[in-house]
């Protein structure tokens, strides 16, 4: 009873001090009080976003290329990016480039990963991502892999530093073996049957000239 009392007073108020009904009256403050929360929540965010501008993310420099000059392809293997404080280094007919720049793609986890620390001529060509193409042989490869490998010279050529070059290896000839006891057992009968002959030579040429020396006393 005191409640429904209450109820009525309070409805006699609102259209006394307002010219609403209750009912209007409700609806007005209701919606006064979702314009209130939306207004907020937008000054909100962007005070927010004002304050993230004001500290971005601060992100080191990368070091300078550092120029090794020329190295083999087992040096070239420390730089594949699994030593964060070395470069990150890959090579094209052999020229090395630093690749630092491009760490997400050519360091650990990347998507050319393989291709870090190597000379990965004949890979690029061929896109091929096959341990056996991870060299820098690109004997036998085709016009349009030829022309692939250009593209990818060039365009580590125009973004990239060169910083050396990859140490060419020369195949050693072989000597050719020294004669062995065989060899020279098998060769001393040779010069000895020539000196053999020599001797006999030698015997039947002296009779032939003893005769002539006596034909010619004769004649005399």
């Amino acid at each position: 009873m005191a409640t429904l009392q209450l109820w009525e007073t309070l409805k006699t108020a609102i259209t006394a001090y307002t010219g609403l009904s209750p009912a209007t009256f409700f609806t007005v403050l209701a919606l006064a009080f979702a314009f209130y929360y939306v207004i907020s929540g937008f000054f909100s965010s962007s005070h927010e976003s004002g304050r993230t501008r004001e500290a971005p993310e601060v992100v080191e420099p990368l070091p300078p290329p550092v120029h090794l000059g020329e190295i083999s392809e087992e040096e070239l293997k420390a730089y594949d990016g699994s030593d964060p404080k070395k470069p990150l280094l890959m090579a094209i007919k052999g020229q090395i480039y630093d690749v630092s720049q491009s760490r997400m793609f050519y360091g650990p986890g990347g998507p050319y990963a393989l291709f870090a620390g190597k000379d990965a001529s004949r890979a690029l060509a061929k896109m091929s991502f096959e341990d056996k193409d991870l060299t820098g042989d690109i004997s036998g490869l085709g016009p349009f892999e030829l022309d692939a490998l250009q593209d990818w010279e060039y365009k580590f050529m125009s973004k990239y530093v060169k910083v050396g070059t990859i140490k060419k290896t020369v195949p050693v000839a072989d000597e050719p073996p020294a004669p062995t006891g065989d060899s020279a057992e098998a060769d001393s009968p040779a010069e000895n049957g020539q000196s053999e002959h020599a001797k006999v030579e030698q015997e039947v040429e002296e009779p032939a000239k003893e005769a002539a020396v006596d034909g010619n006393a004769e004649r005399e």
